[in-house]
């Protein structure tokens, strides 16, 4: 069963440096990961996640369907649907920074187990 959390995700602890804007309904993070790191497989219950890239690269991969979004810095995707299982990866060999708009809604990040075996880059 997938595990729902109010709260970051425990293993995104090192990859957020800040929130800059939270309100009800609404977040806007700052995430950095290196090209070792991802945001694994999860979905939101209500809320969507649009992407926009401020250094390095960022791949987005998605299903239901099944697709991959590859961003570089000043490029923005989205937004991903409440429930689409997701996974972010750095497909660059430098860090990556980029920022989460997330609403409008309660924010959650339901943990899903591995997506066929693939939550690596590539």
């Amino acid at each position: 069963m997938p595990e729902r959390s109010p709260e970051i995700e425990p293993d995104l602890r090192d990859t957020l440096v800040q929130r800059h804007a939270e309100r009800p309904g609404f977040q806007i993070s700052e995430l950095r990961i290196s090209p070792t790191q991802q945001v694994p497989w999860h979905c939101h219950t209500d809320v969507q996640d649009t992407f926009y890239v401020l250094e390095g690269r960022v791949r987005v991969t998605l299903r239901e369907p099944e697709d991959k979004v590859e961003l570089a810095a000043g490029e923005s995707w989205g937004p991903v649907r409440p429930g689409r299982p997701h996974l972010v990866t750095n497909p660059g060999k430098e860090t990556a920074t980029f920022l989460v708009l997330q609403g409008m809604g309660d924010y959650d990040f339901v943990t899903l187990p591995d997506q066929e075996g693939n939550n690596t880059p590539g």
